[in-house]
């Protein structure tokens, strides 16, 4: 058994080694710019561009003229929120998102405030989960734009984005939803959902660092997008910038195996985390379970163990890599957002652990891993002045 185990496959996920093998003869054999159409090398490029980004819409219900291809799902996030919102700042500059949203959908609804647009910012329940009938009631005449996550990143809850898409679209409303953490885990359909723009991410699926995709609904109304960066007119004029082929061609065969495998794979994982969840709270009292019981991701368990420092907790359990939060975040030692606006207290926030699990995770590490907790806990508790029985 390797040490420390690898419970952090939220935060990224190692490269499939059947997605590198894809990916290496992009670096040699077909190097060319996809976008140069002059010879053999570019149009070499651009046809496996564009036969990645036909499975990728495939894989989504989409269709390939509206996969736009980024960075990653931070660059989508911003091309979806900032991009739409300045199209219809005029007559709809109201944008509606969640408290418990990652921080790439956040800091960016937080820009269009300083801007000067209206942004309201929804709370969710104890479970984290979003009411619908409260975004019903924050829609006005002025908005624009709605973004809700399909899944959350830290709690592995589940929003009702299907219902929430059918309030949006009945005001006109247009909704994104950042699906980085469903993707592989659950179905993702942009049909299904009814949204009109989604973003990805390949490392959260097996995929390369590095690339992403943003899905932009074409059918009536046509959506525009007003573009982040600036300099050749690529994605349809959404997204300039040289693709990045060898990334864009691994993204396509990570999520064909995600996919493929998610039926198996996503009841193997949820097993896994029960057993995790099991094995702790059943040796350990005041261990509260942070996310929806039922509509939650297979693969997460986020625990808060009262009358525990977190960071210590996060440095004793040597076993395990684990996290106390979103990677994105994990450098600020303030408490998570997420776990406070499910009205959690900031001791408890701080005293939490995101257990994130993967292809890579076996039985024995779940009792490895939860032998070491209910150890650290324990000897934590001993010792702090924190916990009172």
């Amino acid at each position: 058994m390797k040490l420390p185990i690898y419970m952090d496959y939220n935060a990224t996920t190692p490269v499939d080694p059947r997605v590198l093998d894809a990916m290496l003869p992009c670096f040699s054999d077909h190097f060319g710019n996809a976008a140069s159409r002059t010879h053999p090398y570019g149009w070499a490029a651009a046809k496996l561009a564009e036969s990645a980004r036909a499975r990728i819409a495939a894989a989504i219900g989409a269709h390939p003229e509206e996969i736009v291809f980024t960075s990653g799902a931070t660059e989508a996030n911003n091309l979806a929120i900032k991009g739409f919102a300045h199209t219809v700042r005029d007559h709809r500059g109201h944008v509606v998102t969640c408290a418990t949203e990652h921080k790439a959908v956040l800091d960016p609804c937080a820009a269009l405030d300083r801007e000067g647009f209206a942004v309201t910012i929804l709370p969710v329940d104890s479970d984290g989960r979003l009411d619908p009938q409260r975004v019903a009631e924050a829609l006005t005449p002025r908005t624009g734009l709605a973004s809700i996550m399909l899944a959350n990143n830290e709690t592995g809850t589940l929003h009702q984005v299907a219902t929430i898409a059918a309030l949006c679209r009945e005001r006109g409303v247009v909704l994104h939803c950042d699906a980085t953490q469903a993707a592989g885990k659950v179905r993702v359909d942009v049909n299904a959902l009814d949204v009109d723009l989604l973003s990805l991410s390949a490392h959260k699926l097996y995929g390369p660092k590095g690339v992403g995709a943003l899905y932009v609904r074409r059918r009536t109304p046509r959506l525009h997008l007003v573009p982040i960066l600036d300099g050749g007119g690529h994605e349809q004029g959404m997204r300039s910038g040289t693709l990045n082929v060898p990334g864009i061609v691994g993204f396509a065969c990570a999520l064909d195996i995600a996919l493929e495998a998610m039926p198996a794979e996503s009841a193997r994982l949820a097993a896994l985390r029960d057993r995790l969840q099991d094995s702790i709270r059943s040796r350990l009292e005041a261990v509260t379970v942070n996310g929806d019981a039922e509509h939650r991701l297979p693969n997460t368990l986020n625990l808060s163990f009262a009358g525990v420092d977190g960071a210590a907790l996060l440095v004793g359990v040597r076993e395990a890599a684990v996290a106390s939060g979103s990677a994105c975040t994990s450098a600020d030692p303030k408490p998570s957002h997420v776990l406070l606006a499910m009205g959690r207290s900031k001791a408890l926030a701080n005293a939490s652990l995101r257990f994130s699990l993967g292809r890579g995770n076996t039985p024995e590490d779940v009792k490895t891993v939860a032998d070491a907790v209910v150890r650290e806990v324990t000897r934590l508790r001993t010792n702090s002045p924190l916990w009172r029985r």
